[in-house]
């Protein structure tokens, strides 16, 4: 038993001893840990199941920009039926794309190889004659030395293609997710939206409930002005390939147009095929016009229609733009880098609205207050099994008065 004044082996550090400083820091630092800590693991998790989240957030950015033709069905019409119809023209028009793009790369295909022949022997022939004064010798080794590589590694060439059968079967079963998914969000988005809602305290459910029917209105905005954006770049690029003449209009307009919906970096990575392309058939001239053409399409998207357009859509600083998809890209791969820009845009709305920075929106702690007017995630209400099921937490009452899209047919 110790006594008062005995050394019991315990060291207290007197509060003095630390300044405020030092503490303050240590409080941030202890914060920004365990922030970084559930970001990597909310990384990790998202890519461990990234073959079942990406086709979930296609049918989200799909669904947010489909909402508005499913919502001007007549109401005569059932709910089910209209977005039922919309899935399948989705469907159509995805499968007809591919239908043109296959048989153009069909009938073109053949003509491009003998072309690539061509230009091998060409260069091969300037490779000899040219300034490198490289012997008939010296290119048979390279080709040799080619050969026994791919030979020595042809067990990971027989797993590279076990693998692309893998993607390939990946593929379609995130095609099915995403339509299954894509036709729920549409008829009853509402039922699964008060489920997620009635998952957060009850205190701020209502102004959480606003903010992210803000953030989703962003989103739509942002998913239809970006598809206007794609289809100016795919419209300008596809022009100056047919101009020029060079081969598969169909599938780079189709490239370009997909490769838009990265924005910024998108269109002047997949301008590079057209310029190969005319590279290879129809020389440097014509490469260097093709550059040129996919150039000033960057330039009118970087400083013409990313600024006027996706201005009034989403406020993000073109920088912001290309930080966000740089680190996309890095995290997550090609995923990553379609899906940076319209998380990032809707999570700056949504924080901005908790944060007040708006000052016009109404106080979403008032669960008497007007709602706020625009097109909800989904449409009305309809009956849900979820927490708090039973309560009547202000939010079922506001979502019933809201104009947020037209009642559950």
């Amino acid at each position: 038993m110790s006594t008062h004044g005995e050394d019991t082996g315990t060291t207290v550090i007197p509060r003095s001893h630390l300044p405020y400083p030092v503490v303050l820091a240590a409080a941030w630092a202890a914060c920004l840990l365990l922030i970084a800590g559930g970001g990597w693991i909310l990384g990790q998790a998202i890519g461990r199941l990234a073959i079942i989240l990406a086709p979930l957030a296609i049918a989200v950015l799909l669904a947010a920009m489909l909402r508005p033709l499913v919502d001007r069905v007549p109401r005569q019409v059932p709910r089910a039926l209209a977005s039922l119809v919309v899935v399948l023209g989705v469907l159509a028009l995805v499968i007809g794309a591919l239908a043109v793009v296959t048989a153009q790369l069909a009938t073109g295909v053949p003509e491009m190889r003998e072309k690539i022949g061509s230009g091998v022997d060409t260069a091969l022939q300037w490779l000899e004659e040219g300034p490198l004064h490289l012997t008939a010798d010296r290119l048979q080794e390279a080709v040799t030395q080619v050969r026994s590589w791919i030979e020595s590694h042809s067990e990971a060439v027989a797993a590279g293609a076990v693998q692309f059968g893998h993607t390939a079967v990946d593929a379609v079963a995130g095609m099915l997710i995403c339509l299954v998914a894509l036709f729920f969000f549409l008829y009853q988005g509402e039922t699964l939206w008060r489920f997620f809602v009635r998952w957060f305290p009850r205190a701020g459910r209502l102004r959480v409930d606003r903010a992210l029917r803000q953030g989703w209105i962003s989103l739509g905005a942002y998913t239809r002005t970006q598809l206007t954006v794609a289809a100016i770049n795919a419209t300008g690029v596809g022009l100056g390939a047919l101009v020029l003449r060079v081969p598969f209009v169909i599938p780079i307009v189709v490239v370009v147009f997909l490769a838009s919906f990265v924005p910024i970096v998108g269109t002047l990575v997949a301008g590079l095929i057209p310029t190969v392309l005319a590279l290879v058939d129809r020389g440097p001239v014509i490469a260097i016009a093709m550059l040129a053409i996919v150039l000033v399409v960057h330039q009118v998207e970087s400083h013409l229609l990313q600024p006027v357009l996706m201005g009034h859509a989403v406020a993000l600083h073109p920088l912001a733009v290309i930080v966000v998809v740089a680190a996309g890209t890095y995290q997550f791969g090609i995923v990553g880098a379609l899906f940076a820009v319209p998380v990032t845009a809707m999570a700056n709305t949504v924080v901005r609205y908790l944060a007040g920075g708006n000052g016009d929106e109404p106080d979403g702690d008032d669960p008497g207050g007007p709602p706020v007017d625009g097109p909800g995630p989904v449409p009305d209400r309809a009956s849900v099994s979820g927490p708090d099921d039973g309560d009547d937490d202000g939010v079922d009452a506001q979502a019933a008065a809201s104009d947020g899209g037209p009642a559950t047919r």
